[in-house]
């Protein structure tokens, strides 16, 4: 079965249809979409710039980790239901969109980033943690983490630019 196969499957389902059809559910899921970014990129940009030095200095970083991680989490639980609702409703126009494939290529990049930073550093917080200066790998997952989750909100808001109706 081919990706334009299985997309073709998506967007005539009973919920892609539902989704495309309805005057609310749409703009609902569209609207959680945005709730749980804001949660989860937001907070993600928290932790990176308290990280990399430029915010909260005076808050130790395993105390920031502990506090909002679980917020994090569940935003990007929000953010990754939502996401495939709204690629269900139109999956037909998103597969062959390349702002959308360049969005899911940066998603992918920040996860093995967050994967990464997690299995190496995150788990050892309270080593590094309050330490004067950070690990050069923190810092740069931090980086790293800044710029793709932008860029995955760039490609993101474009879709609806350079989208062919």
């Amino acid at each position: 079965m081919s990706v334009l196969t299985f997309a073709e499957l998506l967007y005539d389902s009973e919920i892609g249809t539902s989704l495309r059809e309805s005057l609310f559910a749409f703009p609902i899921v569209e609207g959680m979409h945005l709730i749980g970014l804001a949660l989860s990129v937001g907070l993600l940009f928290f932790i990176d710039l308290r990280i990399v030095g430029v915010v909260f200095r005076h808050v130790p970083i395993p105390q920031i980790l502990q506090q909002l991680r679980p917020w994090l989490l569940g935003g990007f639980a929000i953010t990754m239901a939502t996401g495939a609702l709204l690629f269900v409703s139109e999956a037909t126009k998103m597969i062959e969109l390349p702002v959308f494939l360049w969005k899911l290529f940066f998603i992918l990049l920040a996860g093995l980033n967050a994967a990464w930073f997690e299995l190496k550093w995150g788990r050892k917080v309270a080593h590094w943690g309050h330490a004067p200066v950070l690990p050069v790998g923190v810092k740069f997952a931090a980086w790293a983490s800044l710029g793709l989750w932008s860029l995955v909100v760039i490609t993101g808001r474009l879709i609806p630019y350079l989208s062919y109706n």
